[in-house]
C-alpha cells in the first residue's frame, strides 16, 4: 500500500514540473509573440514617421489667389504628414512684386540651407529656380501660368532642372465664352499686362489668338511697373467695351485702381479668379487656387519624402474652371448675369470685398 501511495505521489509530482514547464513555455512563446508583435507596431510607427524638415516659401506679390496657393500649399503638406510646428519649420517670404526683393528672398533660402524652396507666382519661380542651379535644393512652383516659357520646364512638362510644381493656365476659351454671353453686343477687351512676366505675355498671346472666334478684338496694354497701371488704365477704357484681368501679378496687386476707375465709366471688369470677382470684378471663369496649392503642396510631400526628385516629376495643370459672379457688381453696372451661368456657378457673391 505504501508502495501504491509512494508511486501515485512521484506520478503526481512529474506532471506537476511537467505542467509548471509547458505553461512557462508557453508563457515564453507568447511573451515572444508579443514583443514582436509590439516591435512590428513601433517599426511600423518609425517608417510612417515624417522627418524633420525646414522649408522657404517665396510669395511674389500679396493678393488674394496666391494667399490662397500658399495656405493650401501647407494644407496639402500637412495632409500629408507634413505638420507646421510639428516636424515643418516654414520661412515665409513676400516679395511685394518686386524682382530684386524676389531675388534676395530666393538666396536668403540657399543661405539658410532649407530642404525645399516653394514658389509662388513665376517670377518668384524663376528666382528660386536660378538661385538653387548650383545646390541640390529642390524648388517646387505654383501660380505660373505658362512654365515652358518660363524656361522652368520642357514642351513636354517634364522639368528643365531640379524643379517642379503646378500651373494656373487660364481657360482662355471659357472666359470669352462667358464674356460674349454676358455682353452680346461688346467688341473690344482690353487687357493690361506686365511686359516682364512671360506669364503674362504667353496669355494675352492665346487671347489675341481666339478672340475672333468670339466677335472680340484686344486691346492692350503692357506696362513696367505698379506706377504706370494709374494712366495705362486711363487710357485703355476710352478704348474698350470691357476689361479683362489675368492672373498677371503686377496687375492684380493694383487692381482696386483699376475696379475704381471702370466703376466711374460703367465699364465691366472681367476677373480670372474667385478672389478678383470678390474684390469688384463682375464675374470670372476661374480656378481655385487653394485647391491649387493643395495639389501643389502634395507633390512637394512626395520631393520631402523621398519617393521622387524634384527633375523626376513633370508639372501639372489644373484643368477645372468655374463660373463666379458678383450681382452687386452687376447691380451698379445694370447688367442681368445669364441665369444659365448663375445656376451653374460654383460661386455668387452679393457684395464688394473692402
Amino acid at each position: 500500500m505504501r508502495k501504491l501511495v509512494f508511486g501515485v505521489f512521484v506520478l503526481s509530482f512529474a506532471i506537476s514540473i511537467l505542467t509548471a514547464c509547458g505553461t512557462k513555455e508557453a508563457d515564453s512563446g507568447s511573451g515572444t509573440g508579443k514583443t514582436q508583435e509590439t516591435q512590428g507596431t513601433e517599426n511600423v510607427k518609425a517608417e510612417s514617421k515624417k522627418k524633420q524638415v525646414t522649408i522657404g516659401i517665396g510669395q511674389f506679390a500679396e493678393h488674394g489667389s496666391l494667399d490662397n496657393c500658399r495656405e493650401g500649399f501647407l494644407a496639402g503638406l500637412a495632409e500629408e504628414g507634413y505638420v507646421e510646428g510639428e516636424n515643418l519649420t516654414v520661412y515665409e517670404e513676400n516679395a511685394l512684386a518686386d524682382g530684386s526683393n524676389a531675388n534676395q528672398i530666393a538666396n536668403n533660402f540657399i543661405a539658410k540651407k532649407v530642404d525645399l524652396i516653394a514658389a509662388i507666382a513665376t517670377p518668384m519661380a524663376q528666382s528660386a529656380f536660378g538661385a538653387a542651379k548650383d545646390t541640390n535644393i529642390p524648388v517646387i512652383f505654383t501660380a505660373v501660368t505658362d512654365p515652358v516659357a518660363a524656361q522652368l520646364a520642357n514642351a513636354d512638362r517634364t522639368p528643365s532642372g531640379n524643379a517642379t510644381g503646378t500651373s494656373d493656365k487660364l481657360p482662355v476659351e471659357l472666359q470669352l465664352e462667358m464674356i460674349r454671353a454676358i455682353l452680346p453686343e461688346a467688341k473690344t477687351i482690353g487687357i493690361m499686362y506686365s511686359t516682364s512676366e512671360p506669364n503674362s505675355i504667353s496669355a494675352i498671346e492665346e487671347y489675341k489668338e481666339a478672340a475672333p472666334r468670339y466677335g472680340f478684338e484686344i486691346v492692350e496694354s503692357g506696362i513696367s511697373t505698379i506706377a504706370d497701371i494709374s494712366l495705362a488704365t486711363d487710357n485703355l477704357l476710352e478704348k474698350v467695351d470691357c476689361m479683362n484681368n489675368l492672373t498677371d501679378n503686377t496687375v492684380v496687386s493694383a487692381l482696386p485702381v483699376i475696379l475704381s476707375k471702370a466703376a466711374k465709366k460703367n465699364i465691366p471688369v472681367f476677373g480670372s479668379e474667385i478672389e478678383q470677382v470678390k474684390l469688384g470684378c463682375l464675374a470670372s471663369m476661374g480656378l481655385d487656387y487653394y485647391a491649387l496649392g493643395i495639389q501643389t503642396g502634395k507633390m512637394a510631400a512626395q520631393v520631402l519624402d523621398g519617393e521622387k526628385s524634384a527633375d523626376e516629376i513633370s508639372f501639372e495643370v489644373i484643368e477645372e474652371a468655374a463660373f463666379y459672379g458678383n450681382t452687386a457688381v452687376a447691380e451698379n453696372l445694370g447688367i442681368q448675369l445669364p441665369e444659365e451661368l448663375v445656376k451653374g456657378a460654383k460661386e455668387m457673391f452679393d457684395k464688394i470685398a473692402e
